[in-house]
């Protein structure tokens, strides 16, 4: 997947400033795709050349004024063909899981306080995703919001994000726990 899948599939609701395009991506897309404001706006260039998307100016008195992008219908069919290929297998590639290898061989207290980090990381992100997803659904419960909901696509995603970030916490703890043990018992001999 390239970044303009994401960007494209972000501006199906309707027309986004790159400002608030990555906004967007901050709530909703960054629980499956990272991306920097700046590559944000280079890829809505890129799209805007390819014909994919269009940007309009929209004058601002008492503000500078902003460009407004929707997606074209070259883009809705650039989106139609990729939902149609083959997705590859994800993987995972990461650099704490290197240290985490690595612990028989090197100091493990630094190791240890970044699975902490990452743990907090993921807990505040649980709470953010718990939050959206309350808020996308509204009073709707979940099972129902499945069925009949509008769209889902958003929220189907948002719960992929929120069950990552679960297991990423507990999997951090666990082994936070774990390291700490193996050096409480290293220190009692």
């Amino acid at each position: 997947m390239a970044l303009r899948h994401a960007v494209l599939a972000a501006l199906l609701d309707g027309e986004y400033s790159g400002y608030q395009l990555a906004k967007a991506f901050d709530v909703g897309v960054a629980n499956f795709w990272h991306a920097l404001p700046q590559q944000l706006y280079a890829e809505l260039a890129k799209l805007e050349k390819d014909g994919l998307v269009e940007g309009r100016q929209v004058i601002q008195e008492s503000r500078p004024n902003k460009r407004l992008f929707r997606v074209t219908d070259a883009g809705r069919a650039e989106l139609e063909e990729f939902a149609a290929a083959p997705s590859k297998p994800s993987f995972i590639r990461d650099d704490l899981l290197v240290k985490v290898q690595s612990a028989d061989r090197v100091a493990t207290a630094a190791v240890i306080e970044q699975l902490e980090e990452r743990a907090a990381a993921a807990a505040a992100k649980i709470e953010l995703l718990t939050g959206l997803l309350r808020r996308m659904r509204g009073d709707v419960e979940e099972t129902e919001f499945l069925v009949r909901g509008e769209r889902i696509g958003a929220y189907l995603t948002g719960l992929r994000g929120l069950a990552f970030e679960r297991e990423h916490r507990d999997w951090c703890l666990r082994i936070a726990a774990v390291l700490k043990e193996r050096e409480s018992a290293r220190a009692g001999r």
